[in-house]
């Protein structure tokens, strides 16, 4: 199972209904394709970004 601090891999349509919810996972941006724009803003992304 994940434990504290793993990643993992969630497509971007799951985050983005996550995000309608306001439920998304953080996310980390430098392991981010850029294909994500297509269906989220960078705005969007940069508001959940690991810190």
């Amino acid at each position: 199972g994940l434990k504290p601090g793993d990643k993992w891999c969630v497509c971007v349509t799951r985050w983005k209904s996550a995000l309608d919810h306001n439920r998304a996972a953080p996310v980390d941006l430098e392991a981010t394709h850029a294909s994500a724009l297509e269906f989220v803003t960078l705005e969007e992304l940069k508001g959940h970004a690991l810190k």
